[in-house]
C-alpha cells in the first residue's frame, strides 16, 4: 500500500520510518487498518516522549519536601457536624440545579480477578450476584430521584472493553436509566516503543502495540469527544470521578461536593486513612507547598513509618482516586494538548519483527507511556482534601484474594448494612465471630441509614441472607 509522501516525511522526522515499511509489508487485508493507526499517531508528542523518557535516561528526583496535607477531617464534634451540614446544603443545591455530572473510570478488565470481561461486569453482590455496573447505576438512579437532578453519567472505557461495556448496558436495559443520560467515552492510547531504540512496536503485522494512556487520559478523552463541551452547554460546572472497582463509594456525595465548591477549588480529593505504613495506595500530601500525590513506591521508608505525637501515621491520607473537578479547569488543562506530565513504565511487551516473526520477550523490552489524573493537582489554583470513613466509602475489588478482594468487600458491605439495620432496630443474625449474614441494600431503597429506617417495614425480620430493594425483601 502506498503512503502519502508527507506522512513518510513526518515518520522519518519522528524516527519512526520503519512504520512506513510495515504498512507496505502488511498483508493486503490488514494494511489499511495499520495505516489508519499510523495516521492517528501524534508524532510530535511521540518524538518528545521518546527523547525524554526512552533515549535519555530520566534523572531520579526526590519527591521534594513532603508534609501532611491540609484536610477537612471527619466530623468528631458538633462544630464539625455543623460544618459538614453546611457543605452538604451547598452540594445538594448544586445537584438540584443540574450543575454536577458523574464520571466513572471503567477501562479495566477483570484479569486479576480471574474474570473474563470488563471489570464493571464482575458479579460481586453477595446475595444477588449484582455487578459493579449495576450497583453504580442504582446509586446514580437514587441520587437523581432524591435531588430531582439529571446527574448525567459519563463512563470512560478503553478500546479493549468499550464494545463489551456498551453491550452490557444494552443487554441490561441500561439498568433502568434513560440511555440518553449515559454517555460512553473511549480512553486514548499510546504506542509501546522498544526500550533501546524508541521505535514503535507492532503487536501483529497489521497492528501497532497500543496501550491505554493512563487515567490522566480521562481529561483528554472528555475534551476530544466533546463531552466537556456538552457539560458546559448544559450548565454543568463540576464533575465527580470515581473508580468502577469501589462499590461502596457515595457517588456525587453532597458533603464532598460542598467542601469542594465552598473552597472555590479547581480539583479536590477524597482520602481515607491508610491501614498500615506500607499499604500500596498513593499518598495525598503537601509537596513543596502544593497538594499532590506520591506513589507508594516513591515514598521514603522513614516517612511512610513516621508518626505524630499521638502515635498516628503522620502521612495518612490514602488516595482513592475520587475527585471533584471543575469543567473549566479540565478545559484549561487540555487546551493545545494535555498539560499533565507523562510517565514511563518499563514492561514486557510481545511483538513481531519486520519479517513477521512473533517474539515473546523474557525480560522487560519496552516502554509504555501514561498519565495520572492526580498530576493535575499542582496546577489547581485551590484544592481541598476531604477525609472519608474507609468503612463507609472504600472497599475496592482489585485482587482475587487477600486485601481489596471480593471477600474483603463482601465483609465490609455486610458490616456497613448490618449497622444500618441495627440502628433502625432490626436484629441481624451473626456468626460465631460476630460477622453478619450476607446482606444487600439497594441504593434505590436507601442511600443512608436514616433513609433506610424510614422506609423498611416496622416488623421486618431477618433470619438469613437477604437483599432489600425498592419493593422490599
Amino acid at each position: 500500500m502506498a503512503l502519502d509522501a508527507a506522512l513518510q516525511a513526518r515518520l522519518a522526522e519522528a524516527g519512526q520510518e520503519h512504520l512506513a515499511d510495515a504498512v507496505r509489508a502488511a498483508p493486503e487485508a490488514e494494511a489499511a487498518g495499520l495505516l489508519a493507526q499510523v495516521e492517528e499517531l501524534d508524532l510530535g508528542l511521540l518524538r518528545r516522549l521518546v527523547d525524554e523518557l526512552v533515549l535519555t535516561e530520566p534523572e531520579a528526583h526526590g519527591p521534594g519536601h513532603i508534609a501532611p496535607p491540609e484536610t477537612v477531617p471527619l466530623a468528631a464534634d458538633e462544630p464539625g457536624r455543623a460544618r459538614d451540614l453546611e457543605a452538604a446544603e451547598q452540594g445538594e443545591a448544586a445537584l438540584r440545579e443540574g450543575r454536577v455530572a458523574a464520571v466513572l473510570l471503567a477501562g479495566g478488565q477483570g484479569t486479576r480477578l480471574g474474570f473474563d470481561g470488563p471489570k464493571g461486569d464482575y458479579p460481586f453482590g453477595p446475595v444477588t450476584g449484582k455487578t459493579l455496573f449495576a450497583q453504580h447505576a442504582a446509586r446514580i438512579a437514587a441520587m437523581r430521584a432524591r435531588y430531582g437532578a439529571g446527574l448525567p453519567w459519563y463512563i470512560l472505557t478503553s478500546p479493549v472493553n468499550d464494545a463489551q461495556t456498551r453491550a452490557s448496558f444494552r443487554d441490561a436495559g441500561f439498568f433502568g436509566l434513560d440511555p440518553e443520560s449515559v454517555r460512553f467515552v473511549v480512553q486514548g492510547t499510546l504506542p509501546a516503543v522498544d526500550r533501546g531504540t524508541g521505535r514503535v512496536l507492532l503487536e501483529a503485522p497489521g497492528r501497532l502495540a497500543l496501550s491505554p494512556d493512563g487515567h490522566g487520559g480521562l481529561l483528554s478523552a472528555l475534551r476530544r469527544t466533546g463531552a466537556l463541551d456538552e457539560m458546559a452547554v448544559s450548565g454543568i460546572t463540576t464533575f465527580f470521578t470515581f473508580q468502577v472497582d469501589n462499590p461502596l463509594i457515595r457517588v456525587a456525595d453532597p458533603v464532598f461536593l460542598g467542601h469542594h465548591l465552598s473552597a472555590g477549588a479547581d480539583m479536590s480529593n477524597l482520602a481515607v486513612r491508610k491501614r498500615e505504613p506500607l499499604e500500596p495506595v498513593g499518598l495525598i500530601a503537601s509537596i513543596d507547598g502544593r497538594t499532590g500525590v506520591i506513589e507508594y513506591s516513591d515514598l521514603p521508608d522513614e516517612l511512610a513509618h513516621a508518626r505524630d505525637d499521638a502515635g498516628d501515621l503522620l502521612l495518612w491520607a490514602g488516595n482513592i482516586a475520587t475527585h471533584c473537578i471543575e469543567v473549566a479547569f479540565a478545559w484549561e488543562l487540555t487546551e493545545g494538548g494535555l498539560r499533565l506530565p507523562y510517565h514511563r513504565a518499563v514492561k514486557r511487551v510481545p511483538f513481531v519483527t519486520p519479517d513477521g516473526a512473533a517474539v515473546i520477550p523474557d525480560t522487560p523490552n519496552a516502554v509504555k507511556f501514561e498519565t495520572f489524573i492526580f498530576d493535575a493537582l499542582p496546577f489547581a489554583g485551590a484544592s481541598v482534601t476531604v477525609e472519608a470513613r474507609r468503612e463507609e466509602q472504600f472497599s475496592p475489588i482489585k485482587n482475587a484474594t487477600g486485601n481489596d478482594s471480593p471477600a474483603t468487600c463482601r465483609r465490609d458491605w455486610n458490616r456497613l448494612w448490618a449497622g444500618w439495620l441495627e440502628a433502625a432496630g432490626v436484629a441481624v443474625p451473626r456468626d460465631g465471630s460476630g460477622e453478619p449474614v450476607d446482606l444487600e441494600i439497594d441504593p434505590r431503597l436507601a442511600l443512608d441509614a436514616a433513609e433506610l429506617a424510614a422506609r423498611i417495614p416496622p416488623d421486618l425480620v431477618i433470619d438469613g441472607p437477604v437483599a432489600l430493594g425498592p419493593a422490599g425483601p
